[in-house]
């Protein structure tokens, strides 16, 4: 099935006649447009996709499903005609703010507006192939810029040097982007999980965690991993060693036919045994697609069941402040009966002399 016939089916068990779609994410996995500019109307028989002049022949090219509308006087109006018989229309209440949702109200005034967002949601969890290719190569160039970053790192660089270098050598093999904001953590500063890059200079003895990812054709990777400059001490090592076999254990517990909650509460067991569970206070990891945080999530509150062709992240942690921390993270494909590994960036503990 299309993706507009999957939209479809859903749209017809929740009786919708229209769906509005507004977010940059949600526009491009239905129609493939990836203008920053545009809103999709899709009923049970059409699909327009809105812009205006400076998209018209990008849209046409890119979205051959739907039928594109210069809507240059403004989304509003255009879909006030050609959603004017719709009585029940869904959007997406995790992206809509409530100024557009009052436009929404006044374009559609027969119309009941009802949030529908998970309905995108669940359609986005199952990759196809199409999106695995990109994801897997996205995961590359993030393994290659790890082996590149591991001979640029030096005691004296700053974390701001390292985190461009990442984003430099990922741009120069092909991706279009960082997928978020690096998170590159020195010293004391990597007991903070999202330590962004800061000027501080990579001290002898001290842990350097790296958190980043490419963006290849929209798609995101997410990876981490901590390494150590000279000779580790030995509580080093040993925190080191008890979020590798927390990680070991998420990834063994992941598979299909269970909840969320349950492969986490897998790796956090390890950790807790070890006497840190206060010092893991984030979920066990996240869907990642054209967003970098999908659903569903690892965490201790997700009772979703996964399923396969679900792309998630396993990044436990330990974070202990005035000491530091350490986080491992690879990105898995849930499979029929288990999962796979697609991060293939080594995982021992390196120690950069």
């Amino acid at each position: 099935m299309s993706r507009l016939d999957r939209i479809r089916t859903k749209m017809r068990e929740q009786k919708l006649d229209a769906f509005v779609l507004t977010s940059p994410e949600n526009r491009r996995y239905m129609s493939g447009f990836t203008g920053t500019s545009a809103m999709l109307i899709i009923t049970l028989e059409k699909a327009y996709l809105l812009t205006d002049f400076r998209y018209i022949q990008q849209a046409t090219a890119q979205a051959p499903e739907f039928q594109v509308v210069n809507s240059g006087a403004g989304f509003y109006p255009s879909l006030t005609e050609l959603a004017s018989q719709a009585h029940k229309v869904g959007f997406e209440e995790d992206y809509v703010n409530y100024a557009d949702y009052l436009q929404l109200k006044e374009a559609l005034p027969q119309a009941e507006l009802v949030p529908r967002a998970k309905i995108l949601t669940d359609l986005r969890a199952i990759k196809d192939a199409e999106e695995l290719a990109c994801i897997r190569q996205a995961v590359k160039l993030a393994d290659d810029a790890f082996a590149h970053i591991l001979k640029f790192v030096d005691v004296g660089k700053t974390e701001e040097e390292i985190s461009l270098e990442l984003e430099f050598a990922m741009r120069r093999a092909g991706a279009s982007g960082g997928s978020f904001d690096f998170i590159v953590a020195s010293g004391l500063r990597s007991s903070m999980p999202h330590g962004v890059a800061s000027p501080k200079k990579v001290q002898q003895g001290e842990l350097l965690t790296m958190d980043f990812g490419a963006i290849y054709q929209g798609y995101c990777s997410d990876i981490t991993r901590t390494i150590c400059f000279g000779e580790p001490t030995e509580k080093q090592r040993e925190i080191y060693d008890v979020v590798l076999q927390a990680q070991k254990a998420g990834i063994a517990a992941l598979k299909p036919g269970i909840q969320g909650k349950e492969v986490d509460a897998a790796a956090r067991k390890v950790i807790a045994d070890a006497g840190y569970g206060d010092k893991f206070g984030h979920g066990l990891g996240h869907c990642v697609g054209l967003a970098i945080h999908e659903y569903p999530r690892l965490s201790l509150a997700e009772e979703q069941i996964l399923e396969p062709g679900m792309v998630i992240t396993i990044e436990p942690g330990i974070y202990i402040p005035d000491w530091g921390g350490v986080r491992i993270e690879d990105m898995a494909l849930i499979t029929e009966n288990g999962c796979k590994v697609l991060t293939q960036a080594p995982k021992e503990f390196i120690i950069i002399e």
